[in-house]
């Protein structure tokens, strides 16, 4: 297990679109979600795409219990999920900021979808199906975009709303990324 590289913004590796992961439980696939883990608990992150690492298969983790760059943030059950498929339960949307491991020391507002469904496999290749909103839809959504080769910036609507978090969350760690 190892804390890896993560990619930052302007790596051409990042707007790729992940190809779907075909095997499950390897030792090579139980390393990588090792190591995800522990790149995204070193780095104080709600969540880590396999892309944000330079691997370019469809596989996000997220979770935590607390996090200091979310201290408001509910709690979001640690999960691996594979091959993700999003389902919108509602069309209703809610700005929020955000920020992001590959763009260290910003952050954004963002508009995203209250309420989905996701659907996907976790790596033992058995389903994974939950209906959530807010916070952990939020996260999922963030997750999901960096294995179509999204950045949070480019769901950015209102420029005003983005910048340096030391400039506009006095207080909040200056590392912060999701």
């Amino acid at each position: 297990m190892a804390v890896r590289e993560i990619l930052k913004m302007g790596d051409p590796r990042l707007l790729r679109v992940a190809e779907p992961v075909t095997e499950f439980d390897t030792p090579a696939m139980r390393e990588l979600i090792a190591d995800m883990f522990d790149t995204m608990h070193a780095a104080n992150g709600a969540g880590l795409a396999a892309p944000q690492i330079g691997v370019n298969l469809q596989l996000v983790i997220y979770g935590f219990k607390h996090n200091p760059r979310y201290p408001e943030a509910p709690q979001v059950p640690e999960t691996v999920l594979i091959n993700p498929v999003l389902t919108l339960l509602s069309e209703e949307t809610e700005e929020a900021f955000e920020g992001c491991l590959s763009v260290p020391g910003m952050r954004g507002s963002v508009p995203r979808y209250t309420r989905l469904r996701y659907e996907g496999v976790d790596q033992h290749n058995q389903p994974i199906r939950r209906d959530v909103d807010g916070f952990h839809a939020r996260v999922v959504q963030h997750e999901v975009d960096h294995l179509l080769g999204k950045l949070y910036p480019m769901r950015i609507k209102d420029f005003s709303k983005f910048g340096f978090t030391e400039v506009m969350f006095p207080g909040l760690d200056p590392n912060d990324d999701d």
